[in-house]
């Protein structure tokens, strides 16, 4: 169900021509410093996938994902990616990627079954990347160095919108906060999973939420994770599982915490078992993806998206990801941003 949040007068900083130079410029510096960072190399990915074959992203397991037949291969089913979480690891092995680099795409989607709002949208825009890592880099300490290396490269490019725009000001802080699911839970225990993090990201401006996809105690994860790519089983040293988690950001022109990545370290041989029979989805160990894990066919690897749109929204202070990318909008929805000064693409 579509839902529209109100911008207390709210006014858009930019035109649309500004907003259409300052998205170019976003994409372009953000891109060249996440690659940088990361040492990762550009490669092309797929808008489809062969249905069947547990490439696709499952996301939460209940999203349809839009498919089509395809004539001239006798009508097999292929299916429009929901992200690329598996495909990237796939593309590792067969490119042969070294230890310590990886590489990084543009992931265009289309999800059907999304919830149309300010923040959602049918069409989703991504940098999916992977980076080949060692094994006894399988910790947190190593998750939350990778973590601060994007995030420094949020930081700079929020510097340079600022040189471009002076109108808009910088409000990240300089370091990003971690916090473990079960650590949020405990603080705001009568709070939901999206209040929790509504408290945290306004309190902290910039807040990465470590385990998603386990159970905590109080038996529900704080939010939903496919079994065969994340791991979110391993348990650290204070006794809190989960080697993932999400970045999220305080955006002051909703109000509200904004997610603008998700990303962990991804499951082992080991790992990939246990969260598989833990989810009930045991029948997957014979898909093409799983089997090649299972045989060992696939490096260590760390990896995550981050959305393009919603960080040009952040980074622009737009109220609507539809005043960052066209699309299409229930009507109402469409004339009720009109009048609240956001027009929509």
């Amino acid at each position: 169900m579509s839902y529209l949040i109100k911008p207390i007068q709210y006014q858009a900083l930019l035109g649309l021509q500004q907003t259409e130079l300052g998205i170019k410029q976003i994409k372009d510096f953000f891109q060249q410093n996440l690659s940088s960072e990361l040492r990762l190399r550009r490669v092309t990915a797929p808008l489809f996938v062969l249905k069947g074959m547990g490439i696709n992203d499952d996301l939460n397991g209940v999203e349809r994902a839009v498919n089509f037949p395809i004539k001239d291969m006798g009508d097999e089913c292929a299916e429009i990616v929901h992200s690329l979480a598996k495909w990237k690891r796939l593309t590792l092995a067969d490119y042969g990627i070294n230890e310590g680099y990886g590489i990084y795409t543009d992931m265009n989607a289309i999800r059907a079954d999304e919830e149309l709002g300010n923040l959602h949208s049918l069409y989703v825009d991504q940098w999916d990347w992977e980076m080949v890592m060692s094994p006894q880099n399988r910790n947190l300490d190593f998750l939350k160095e990778v973590v601060n290396r994007i995030y420094a490269a949020l930081v700079r490019t929020e510097y340079l919108v600022y040189e471009t725009f002076p109108e808009i000001s910088p409000i990240l802080p300089s370091e990003i906060t971690f916090i473990h699911a079960e650590e949020l839970l405990q603080r705001y225990p009568n709070l939901t999973t999206k209040e929790r993090e509504n408290k945290i990201a306004e309190e902290y401006g910039a807040v990465f939420i470590i385990g998603i996809g386990g159970n905590l105690s109080n038996g529900k994860p704080h939010d939903g994770r496919a079994p065969d790519y994340d791991d979110w089983t391993t348990r650290s040293e204070n006794g809190y599982h989960g080697l993932n988690g999400d970045l999220i950001v305080w955006n002051p022109v909703l109000g509200q915490g904004m997610e603008l990545s998700s990303m962990g370290i991804r499951v082992d041989k080991d790992i990939l078992l246990q969260q598989l029979t833990v989810s009930g989805q045991e029948n997957r160990k014979e898909l093409y993806f799983h089997k090649r894990l299972l045989d060992g066919e696939l490096p260590q690897s760390i990896g995550g998206g981050i959305g393009q749109s919603r960080l040009c929204m952040f980074y622009l202070r737009k109220g609507h990801i539809g005043e960052i990318q066209a699309g299409i909008w229930p009507e109402k929805m469409r004339k009720d941003a009109e009048l609240l000064g956001m027009p929509l693409i």
